[in-house]
């Protein structure tokens, strides 16, 4: 069943998340469904992001699952033109899939450098300005960009990531300018997060952070900026990034 939200309705919307068969985009993928949307489920595992995709039809929604490979062109344009021609539209974007491995600077290969930046940047700006164009012919969508607290703050060891991030931050106003005013293009900037990725962290730091809240976010905890970002009810936010960090220190 729907979850009645008046300020959140997605009621008939139909959204695309990559990166949706876990962590935050997974949590996503069902406060949409929860709110009304029907939804694209897209990640490189094709088996996880069926598994969504039912959660999403136990709900009453309609979904597709579909496989992607977040930096390639080719993929995105075959996952475009699946969902297409599945639902015929899509009004909500998440540019969510993105990763980095730690790694020290001095030792990042061209190939580890090239990967990073295309699966955070590279494949993110192909997906956004190709549906931003279908969107903005269509009358209007909402595009969220996925970024991430190193692209505003030093993060040692993951250089490429955070330097693909703050790119992305750049790309949100620049295609907010270009395609608005009938699509909204924005950024959702999460600090740390107990993913997937927090299992090979310690136990401390699965428990503390230095932020103001002193504690690492739950998963959940992404869901209110997110529909805030993807409904009506932002409906005067363009070119903006929203951080969901808990209170980093940023810029300090």
């Amino acid at each position: 069943m729907n979850t009645p939200d008046p300020l959140f309705d997605l009621s008939g919307r139909v959204a695309m998340v990559t990166g949706g068969s876990r962590g935050l985009g997974y949590q996503m993928v069902k406060a949409f469904a929860e709110r009304g949307a029907d939804v694209v489920v897209a990640s490189r595992k094709l088996e996880n992001c069926k598994a969504v995709a039912a959660e999403v039809e136990a709900m009453g929604r309609r979904a597709l699952a579909h496989s992607v490979h977040a930096a390639r062109w080719a993929s995105i344009d075959a996952l475009i033109e699946a969902a297409y021609e599945h639902f015929g539209r899509i009004d909500i974007l998440v540019n969510n899939a993105g990763m980095s491995p730690p790694m020290a600077s001095h030792d990042v290969t061209e190939e580890l450098f090239d990967s990073v930046v295309g699966l955070n940047f590279k494949g993110p700006f192909r997906l956004a300005s190709q549906i931003a164009r279908r969107m903005s012919a269509a009358g209007g969508g909402v595009i969220i960009n996925v970024s991430s607290s190193g692209s505003l703050m030093p993060l040692p060891h993951v250089v490429p990531y955070g330097a693909a991030k703050a790119a992305l931050n750049a790309m949100t106003r620049s295609l907010a300018a270009e395609y608005g005013p009938t699509v909204r293009v924005n950024t959702l900037s999460p600090g740390p997060f107990l993913t997937d990725i927090a299992k090979a962290w310690s136990p401390e730091q699965r428990e503390s952070a230095g932020n103001a809240s002193g504690r690492p976010g739950r998963p959940e905890e992404i869901v209110t900026a997110a529909l805030f970002l993807a409904s009506p009810s932002s409906s005067f936010v363009n070119g903006s990034l929203i951080r969901v960090d808990g209170g980093l220190p940023i810029g300090q």
